[in-house]
């Protein structure tokens, strides 16, 4: 399983259930990576997709404790749920919110990220994967601006090989 990311400087990844700065590169490195794919999101985040509804051409896996059926999506309810319902694609990207990429990270081996050279106020973050040793940087690009603003897109992979809970 992958996880995708747009991260601030100080691994934040947004505010009141929405990124404070969109990026065009980013949405368009995002539609690249998971156009055709499967994606893991929350429900939260979900709303906060346009007109709150499922990524196109995507299979869109939300996962909820709420016992609710989503038009264009397939809920599911629990991480282990989530893990061997994305085991029958070829890819499964997690694509948030907070909660979820905690929950899913124990499954994730790749982890496709936009470092954003900013420090907005966050309420939600994304663990850190530059100080845990389990992680690498295994590929960072050129930083690049958009608008003044710095960010570059890198690939972080597992180095320690782990068991799946």
């Amino acid at each position: 399983m992958e996880a995708i990311v747009a991260v601030f400087s100080d691994w934040g990844i947004g505010s009141e259930g929405t990124q404070q700065v969109v990026l065009k590169a980013d949405r368009k490195h995002f539609r690249e990576l998971t156009d055709g794919t499967a994606v893991l999101v929350g429900r939260r985040t979900l709303g906060d997709f346009p007109g709150g509804r499922p990524l196109k051409n995507r299979h869109n896996l939300v996962l909820t404790r709420q016992d609710i059926v989503i038009d264009g999506a397939e809920v599911v309810h629990s991480e282990a749920e989530a893990a061997e319902r994305a085991r029958d694609f070829d890819r499964c990207l997690v694509i948030g919110g907070a909660s979820v990429y905690r929950q899913m990270m124990p499954y994730v081996d790749t982890v496709h990220l936009t470092q954003i050279r900013l420090a907005p106020a966050s309420d939600s973050f994304f663990p850190n994967l530059d100080v845990d040793p389990d992680w690498r940087c295994a590929e960072a690009g050129p930083w690049l601006e958009e608008d003044g603003t710095a960010y570059r897109f890198c690939t972080y992979v597992r180095s320690s090989t782990k068991e799946e809970p």
